[in-house]
């Protein structure tokens, strides 16, 4: 009998953490209308606000709380009463509430920024979460900066947070400054050395300074954390936060690795993506593992042959599994015979192999010119180079059918995406033997 897998939390802060990463505020519908979409995505708790940050906010976590009622919708707080106060208020509608607290307990924020001692610290943190725990029975606890906290000293905060009614204690790297090994080593000192640990679930909270978020939750994973924060796209303070998709598809693919559960509904991960950069108008980066533009784009002539044969060649995870359309091939001065050739065929032409040398040619000293090569100038490439009459084999009538389609595309920016091929061509034709194993050895001349 198979043993069923451990199920990882997904606490989302994008609406909290990662509303403030600079340009990214959203007002009170933005949030409500991304909360939706969180619920959709099957994130297990939504941290929605700062409530006693400003009313907008206050009013945001109101609303998010009365409306979305599957999730924990979480409130933060720090370790005092006004703040504790006016994230109950704001929260006390939810179906499912969650007080979070947080208090600083390096030496560094304690001196600096505090200006209180270790005891003051340790007596603050105790008070603060009975006191949450009095209006809400789901507590969780944050120790600010507790990578550069004396560990000695962080096991007896959280040992005194426990004792005070703490149901989720949560481990942030504040600035992005531990590295995996030393992370995942906190994460099994805190779970030998603190005692009732066995009665909460341990958190990892982690930021990208040193672009590691994202390794260092995973390294907290596999070291007995239960819930991960994360945001969409990685958005947050300075360099963001663990990228929630990331994470999620680390275990996904790597279930040999990590043999662990989640209940995200992975096919709405880019239309979360989306959603989010439409509504802050912050892009994502095109290069942005998982979400961004060219996560599943091919422009290497020996990537675009392989992935033309069998998608797994280059992909470890299909564009349809985060709910991306399709792969798609860019055709720039790296692309090879074989990308040429097929798209040549979706828009008409069938070439032999010494006219479709003479394209490709003429190709690449086009893409040097203009970086990418869309169907209205291959068209016109076409028609300067060859009579379809001589050459050229059309595969469908009307061409023009074709040629206005690619003409009309010319205004448009994003490269073209076309349907995936493994053996054939686009409308199931088989690729003429000759030409295939001339790809096979021209292609392979284009660099990784």
């Amino acid at each position: 009998m198979a043993m069923e897998q451990v199920r990882i939390t997904i606490f989302d802060t994008t609406l909290r953490d990662g509303e403030q990463s600079p340009g990214c505020s959203m007002n009170h519908q933005e949030k409500l209308r991304l909360a939706h979409q969180l619920d959709r995505l099957g994130v297990d708790v939504i941290e929605a606000g700062f409530p006693i940050a400003s009313d907008g906010d206050f009013e945001a976590v109101q609303a998010i709380a009365a409306v979305i009622q599957r999730p924990i919708i979480a409130g933060l707080a720090r370790a005092c009463r006004p703040d504790i106060e006016c994230a109950w208020e704001a929260l006390k509608n939810a179906v499912r509430p969650r007080i979070h607290v947080f208090l600083a307990t390096s030496d560094i924020h304690l001196q600096y920024k505090l200006r209180i001692t270790r005891e003051q610290c340790l007596a603050q943190a105790r008070d603060a979460v009975a006191l949450a725990k009095s209006f809400c029975e789901d507590v969780e606890f944050s120790p600010e900066d507790a990578t550069r906290t004396d560990p000695e000293f962080l096991c007896q905060v959280l040992e005194a947070v426990v004792t005070a009614g703490a149901t989720t204690l949560n481990i942030p790297d504040t600035v992005g400054y531990t590295v995996p090994a030393e992370f995942g080593e906190l994460i099994a000192t805190i779970r030998r050395r603190v005692k009732g640990i066995e009665k909460v679930t341990i958190s990892a909270h982690c930021h990208n300074d040193l672009g590691l978020a994202v390794a260092n939750s995973m390294a907290a994973i596999a070291a007995g954390a239960r819930q991960v924060e994360c945001t969409i796209n990685g958005i947050g303070e300075r360099a963001g936060n663990a990228a929630l998709e990331e994470i999620v598809m680390a275990m996904r693919v790597r279930q040999d690795r990590f043999p662990y559960e989640t209940g995200i509904a992975a096919e709405h991960l880019f239309p979360a993506s989306q959603m989010l950069s439409e509504i802050t108008g912050v892009p994502v980066q095109p290069n942005k593992a998982v979400t961004g533009r060219n996560a599943f784009a091919h422009e290497a002539g020996i990537h675009q042959d392989g992935v033309l044969k069998n998608p797994l060649t280059y992909e470890i995870m299909t564009p349809q599994s985060v709910g991306v359309p399709d792969s798609k091939l860019v055709l720039g001065k790296h692309s090879g015979r074989h990308a040429l050739a097929i798209r040549c065929e979706q828009l008409g032409y069938q070439f032999d192999r010494r006219a479709l040398d003479d394209i490709y040619r003429r190709f690449v000293r086009l893409a040097d010119k203009i970086k990418h090569v869309e169907d209205h100038h291959l068209l016109e490439l076409i028609r300067e180079t060859h009579k379809p009459a001589s050459s050229a084999t059309p595969l469908f009538e009307p061409l023009a059918t074709a040629v206005a389609a690619a003409a009309g595309a010319a205004n448009q920016e994003p490269a073209k995406p076309f349907p995936m091929a493994a053996q054939t061509n686009a409308f199931g034709v088989p690729l003429p033997v000759g030409l295939e194993q001339h790809h096979d050895q021209e292609d392979y001349l284009w660099g990784v």
